[in-house]
């Protein structure tokens, strides 16, 4: 019996973050995460995870037939299940171009990947007196867990190519995110992404700082692509 994954959607778009922006690819959303970023865009698949068990064989004909070259693991924390290993494995079977989106909180033995996209969660990620964590139990659990610097490292040292993206909420947000870089080894500045927090397409001069600091240091600037193109919506 073939091996099965909780699947919160699947779908075919363009890749809208990070190097392969614009990319037609197809996605695999895992429903379940071991972090509660308090700014999360896909709740439904960690504050609230819904699910359908699909099958890895399910899952590698759906991709294949889809006709894109690219396949992108995301979540949720993909990282989370033994599985996706195997689906990795079967998609790079088939000639397709694995991204593997993840918080570099966890690591898969058995992992197939092109490119490693690392989120690194900043401390403007803890669910502080968030509504959905009336008992604080998330806060803490995320606090202890968003920071994981023996995997990001392992995950890096892994595959050929990575990125580190990272979600900014102001120029505060600098002074951890250098702390966090000198703990992490095996990337370059064109490796390293800023992206503003928000589900809608921000106002050029609320992020003109952002800009500045990416042309100041060799890092890129990260825009979401499919919020412009498509709004907040799943499936895109």
């Amino acid at each position: 019996m073939s091996a099965s994954l909780p699947i919160s959607e699947t779908f075919v778009s363009i890749q809208g973050e990070g190097k392969l922006t614009g990319v037609p690819s197809w996605f695999c959303r895992v429903s379940g995460c071991n972090l509660r970023c308090t700014w999360c865009d896909t709740p439904y698949a960690s504050w609230s995870p819904e699910k359908t068990t699909r099958t890895i064989d399910e899952l590698v004909e759906e991709a294949v037939a889809s006709g894109v070259g690219h396949a992108v693991l995301t979540g949720g924390e993909p990282m989370m299940f033994a599985e996706v290993a195997e689906l990795s494995s079967r998609l790079s079977n088939a000639g397709m171009h694995i991204t593997v989106e993840t918080a570099g909180t966890l690591v898969l033995p058995g992992l197939v990947c092109n490119l490693m996209s690392l989120s690194p969660k900043l401390a403007n990620s803890t669910p502080t007196d968030d509504p959905r964590d009336a008992s604080g139990a998330w806060a803490k659990r995320h606090e202890e867990r968003r920071l994981d610097f023996d995997a990001i490292n392992e995950l890096i040292a892994s595959t050929r190519d990575r990125q580190l993206k990272f979600v900014v909420s102001s120029r505060e947000d600098l002074p951890e995110i250098e702390s966090v870089l000198a703990n992490i080894r095996g990337y370059a500045p064109s490796d390293v992404m800023l992206m503003p927090e928000g589900v809608t397409v921000p106002d050029p001069k609320s992020i003109a700082w952002v800009v500045e600091e990416c042309v100041s240091r060799g890092w890129s600037y990260c825009p979401r692509v499919h919020v412009q193109l498509f709004g907040d919506t799943r499936g895109t």
